[in-house]
């Protein structure tokens, strides 16, 4: 198991590298780092959207989803963006520390913004759905809006198989998508450090002999 965390870690490493290399001045990357999770957070309320609840852009309220996709944007992006560099942070405090336990305890920190990011999600549809009340001239009680949304939420945990619970689950998913990418990160350079420890067992000798025909060719 220590290998594989060794490996997993130099890959990380590796990364950590790469990203310090490239990103540049921050004046210039976070704009693009925010227009990124924009572009993402809107394509993922779309796909959600189409994929499990189709008929609402078949009703009257077709224009307040069309118009609500700004605040989910806007507001989504803005939690993924400090997030991505509170995983930076992250990171570099795991990569820093002597100790396994200390190493995974620190990675493990992405699953508690991945949390925030599902109640986050309640956030922006809540204050989004409000604003684009107040835009419609139709104003409604953010209180009201806060109840409804949260007893999907509830009764999507209480009965999670339910049809329109499971709709909204999904939806949920889809939704928490850009804030978990860095669990998903993580969960990737794990496997492939896995795959990559199985590879050396299965063939102990395929890199050296790699090695010694270059060293031979040259």
């Amino acid at each position: 198991m220590q290998e594989i965390i060794t490996i997993w870690r130099d890959a990380l490493h590796k990364v950590l590298n790469i990203y310090e290399r490239k990103r540049g001045k921050l004046i210039i990357f976070f704009p693009i780092l925010f227009f990124f999770f924009i572009f993402l957070n809107i394509a993922c309320y779309w796909w959600a959207i189409y994929t499990a609840f189709p008929f609402y852009m078949q009703t009257h309220e077709a224009s307040h989803y069309l118009k609500l996709q700004l605040p989910v944007g806007l507001f989504g992006a803005l939690f993924d963006s400090l997030s991505f560099f509170v995983t930076i942070w992250i990171i570099r405090r795991a990569l820093a520390s002597t100790k396994t336990s200390e190493y995974l305890f620190h990675l493990s920190l992405d699953l508690i913004i991945a949390l925030l990011a599902t109640l986050w999600v309640l956030f922006v549809f809540t204050f989004g759905g409000w604003l684009i009340s107040l835009w419609e001239q139709v104003p409604e009680q953010i209180s009201e809006r806060s109840v409804k949304y949260t007893n999907r939420a509830v009764q999507a945990i209480q009965d999670p198989t339910g049809r329109e619970n499971a709709k909204n689950i999904y939806f949920g998913l889809i939704m928490g998508v850009s804030a978990a990418l860095p669990t998903c990160f993580h969960f990737f350079l794990f496997f492939s450090a896995i795959a990559s420890k199985i590879k050396k067992k299965v063939f102990p000798h395929s890199e050296k002999e790699i090695a010694e025909n270059i060293d031979q060719s040259e």
